[in-house]
C-alpha cells in the first residue's frame, strides 16, 4: 500500500483508512488537500484534486523518480498511474486503456497533459530522429485542439468543450509510432451563445487579440473581441490566460505538426467568416427580408472567394421542390433567417474542428506497418470527456455529456464493484459486501429503445409539420411519468389534477404515487410546458430553455454552400464557402451524432439488358 507518506499527512490510500465511511473519506480527503497532497490512492485507482495553482510536483527529476517503480513505491502520482499503464503494456504486449473522468472543474484536461508527457520523458532512450518527430506532433496536437477546443468557463479557465479519446500506438521496444485521435460532443452552441462570465472558443480571441495586424487587415477583423456579436459577452470575464503569446504557440504547434501556410490561412478565413456572420441583421420592408449589414456580406463573400449576391440569396432564401418537379426560391422570415445563420455558423465551426482533427490524424497515423517486419504494435489509450455539468441554463448540450459520465460510471461500476465482488465469490474469499447504486436505470431513461427520452426525441424530430419543445415534452410526460428518474412540471400538475378528480369521484385512490412524493406541484424551479429533470448519478439536472429540439433538429438550408460541398479531406484544405456550390438535403439522425448530407438525386439507374434467347432451329 501506498505509505510513504507520513501520518502528518493523512492516509495516502483510501484502503488503509481504520474504518472506511463518508466522514473519514472526506477528512482524509481534506487533510492531503490543506498539506498539497492532491493524489490520493483507491487501490489502483488515483483521485486527483484541482488545486488551482502552480505545484511543484512536475517535471524531469520527479519523472525520474517514478520511472520503473511499482505503483506503490512512491507516493501517490498520475506519473505512477501512467507508468504502470506502460509497464503493463509492454510486459503483457496488451493494450490499456487510462480513463480520466470528474466533474467539469476537475483538471482532467491537466491531468491528460501531464500523462502524455511522462510517456513522452520516458520513451526512445535512443532518440531516434524519427520517435521524436512523432512524439513532439503529439505533444503539439494538445496545444492546437485546446485553442479550438476549449473555453473558459465559470469553473475552469481551460474547460475542454469536447470529449477527445487518443491511441497512442507503441512498437515492440516501447517507443511510440504514432496516434490516432476520436472527438465527441463538440459544444457547438457555444460558437453563437455563451452563459454569463463564460467566452467563447479560445481560437476567436487567440485571432482578434494576438493576429497581426496585417492578418487582421485581410480578414476584414478589429483588435477588439467586443466589436462581434458571438464573442462580445467574453469581454466581461476576467481573462487569466495570454492570447496573443498563445496564438503564437498555436501557430507555432500547427507548423511543427505539418500544416501548411494555406491551410493555416484557410483556418483563419474560417473563423473571420464565423466571426462576420454573428453581426449580419436582418430587417423586414414589409414584403421580403433584407440584409441590413451590407458590409459584413460583402468581407464574407471576400472571404469565402464566391460573389456577394450569392451570399445573400444563400442568407434570404432557400431552394424549396414542388410536387410537379419544380424548384423555387422561398423567402425566409426575419427568424428563419436569423435560425438559419446560427445554425451555418455552428455547424461550419464544427466541421472545421472536424478537419483540424482528421488534418492531424493523417500526420500521427501509423504508416506502412507490417507486423511481421515490425513486431507486435500495442496501444495506450486515454480517454479525456467532459466532467458531470450542472448549469443554471443546461442545453441539449449538457443532457449529452451527462448522459456519457452516466455511462462511465456506469463501467466504474462494472469493473470496480461488480465483477471484484464476483470474484471474490467465486473464489470465496469472505468480504464484507459493499451495497452501491446501479445506475443502469438511468441510463436506460436516456437510450432504452422506443422508451428512451433519445428514441423519443428521434420520433419527434423526424415528425411530418412543426414538432415543437412542448410536444416533445409531452410525448416524455406520456411515456415516463412513472419513471422515478424522471419529472416535469406539466406532469406534476397532471398528477395533482388526477388525485383531486378521484377524490371527488370517491374512488378508491392508487397509492399516494410514490408519484406524488417524489414530485412537488409548489417547485419554481422548473418552467411550465418547457423544462423536464433529470435525476442523475450525481445530481438532478433541469433541461429546457426550449432548444432541444433545435438541437436535435436542423432545419439546415441546403443551398449554404461551403462545408457540405468539399470533401474534407485532410489533405484539402479546409473547408470553406467556395462558388454557387450546393449540396443535398440534410439526412436527420439520431441527436448528438455529426449530421451527414446526401448527395444531389441521380436520375434511376435503367435495369441491365437482358440477354436475348438464341432461336431455336427449326
Amino acid at each position: 500500500m501506498a505509505e510513504l507518506d507520513s501520518l502528518e499527512f493523512g492516509k495516502s490510500d483510501f484502503v488503509l483508512l481504520d474504518e472506511v465511511n463518508m466522514e473519514q473519506f472526506l477528512d482524509n480527503l481534506k487533510l492531503r488537500f490543506e498539506k498539497d497532497r492532491i493524489y490520493t490512492y483507491i487501490g489502483e485507482v488515483v483521485v486527483s484534486m484541482n488545486p488551482y495553482k502552480q505545484m511543484d510536483i512536475f517535471g524531469k527529476e520527479v519523472i525520474e523518480s517514478y520511472q520503473g517503480r511499482e505503483l506503490y513505491e512512491r507516493p501517490p502520482h498520475l506519473y505512477a498511474v501512467a507508468d504502470a499503464a506502460y509497464k503493463a503494456m509492454k510486459r503483457r504486449a496488451k493494450d490499456t486503456c487510462i480513463v480520466i473522468s470528474g466533474e467539469s472543474g476537475a483538471g482532467k484536461t491537466e491531468a491528460s497533459k501531464y500523462i502524455m508527457q511522462y510517456i513522452a520523458a520516458i520513451t526512445n532512450p535512443s532518440q531516434r530522429a524519427e520517435v521524436e518527430s512523432v512524439k513532439n506532433v503529439l505533444l503539439k496536437s494538445n496545444c492546437v485542439l485546446e485553442a479550438f477546443g476549449n473555453a473558459k468557463t465559470n469553473r475552469n479557465d481551460n474547460s475542454s468543450r469536447f470529449g477527445k479519446y487518443m491511441d497512442i500506438n507503441f512498437n515492440f521496444n516501447g517507443d511510440p509510432t504514432g496516434g490516432h485521435i476520436n472527438n465527441y460532443l463538440l459544444e457547438k452552441s457555444r460558437v453563437i451563445k455563451q452563459q454569463e462570465g463564460e467566452r467563447n472558443f479560445h481560437s476567436f480571441y487567440q485571432l482578434l487579440l494576438g493576429g497581426s495586424e496585417e492578418m487582421l487587415r485581410s480578414l476584414h477583423l478589429k483588435k477588439d473581441p467586443a466589436t462581434y456579436c458571438f464573442t462580445k459577452e467574453g469581454t466581461v470575464s476576467n481573462i487569466s490566460s495570454d492570447d496573443k503569446s498563445n496564438h503564437k504557440a498555436v501557430l507555432n504547434a500547427m507548423k511543427v505538426i505539418g500544416f501548411s501556410s494555406e491551410e493555416i490561412n484557410s483556418v483563419y478565413k474560417i473563423l473571420a467568416i464565423i466571426l462576420h456572420l454573428g453581426n449580419l441583421v436582418f430587417e423586414s420592408d414589409g414584403d421580403s427580408v433584407l440584409v441590413h449589414s451590407e458590409n459584413s456580406v460583402c468581407q464574407i463573400a471576400e472571404l469565402a472567394c464566391t460573389h456577394p449576391d450569392m451570399v445573400r440569396k444563400t442568407l434570404l432564401y432557400r431552394t424549396v421542390a414542388t410536387g410537379g418537379g419544380d424548384v423555387i426560391d422561398k423567402g425566409h422570415s426575419i427568424h428563419e433567417a436569423s435560425f438559419g445563420r446560427d445554425a451555418f455558423a455552428k455547424a461550419l465551426y464544427e466541421r472545421l474542428f472536424c478537419w483540424i482533427v482528421s488534418r492531424i490524424n493523417a500526420v500521427i497515423e501509423v504508416k506502412d506497418y507490417n507486423p511481421v517486419l515490425h513486431g507486435k504494435n500495442t496501444v495506450i489509450g486515454v480517454l479525456d470527456i467532459y466532467g458531470f455539468e450542472i448549469f443554471d441554463n443546461n442545453s441539449f448540450e449538457q443532457f449529452c455529456i451527462n448522459y456519457c459520465n452516466e455511462k462511465l460510471q456506469q463501467l466504474f461500476i462494472e469493473l470496480i464493484l461488480r465483477q471484484e465482488q464476483e470474484e471474490y465469490q467465486r473464489e470465496g474469499i469472505e468480504w464484507q459486501h459493499i451495497e452501491y447504486f446501479n445506475n443502469q436505470i438511468i441510463v436506460d431513461l436516456v437510450e432504452q429503445p422506443h422508451k428512451g427520452i433519445i428514441s423519443i426525441l428521434d420520433e419527434a424530430c423526424l415528425s411530418v409539420g412543426h414538432v415543437t419543445d412542448t410536444h416533445f415534452l409531452e410525448s416524455m410526460d406520456k411515456k415516463l411519468s412513472k419513471h422515478p428518474h424522471y419529472t416535469s412540471r406539466k406532469e406534476q400538475y397532471a398528477l395533482k389534477a388526477e388525485a383531486w378528480t378521484r377524490n371527488k369521484a370517491m374512488k378508491p385512490q392508487r397509492s399516494p404515487i410514490t408519484r406524488e412524493a417524489k414530485l412537488c406541484a409548489t417547485d419554481k424551479t422548473m418552467e411550465f410546458l418547457r423544462d423536464f429533470r433529470i435525476k442523475h448519478y450525481a445530481g438532478n439536472v433541469t433541461t429546457g430553455k426550449g432548444d432541444v429540439m433545435a438541437s436535435g433538429r436542423y432545419n439546415g438550408n441546403p443551398d449554404y454552400p461551403g462545408p457540405y460541398s468539399t470533401t474534407g479531406q485532410p489533405e484539402a484544405p479546409p473547408p470553406g464557402l467556395h462558388g454557387n456550390a450546393r449540396c443535398g438535403a440534410p439526412v436527420h439522425q439520431r441527436p448528438g451524432r455529426q449530421f451527414q448530407w446526401n448527395r444531389p438525386r441521380q436520375p434511376p439507374r435503367q435495369p441491365p439488358p437482358q440477354p436475348q434467347q438464341p432461336q431455336q432451329g427449326p
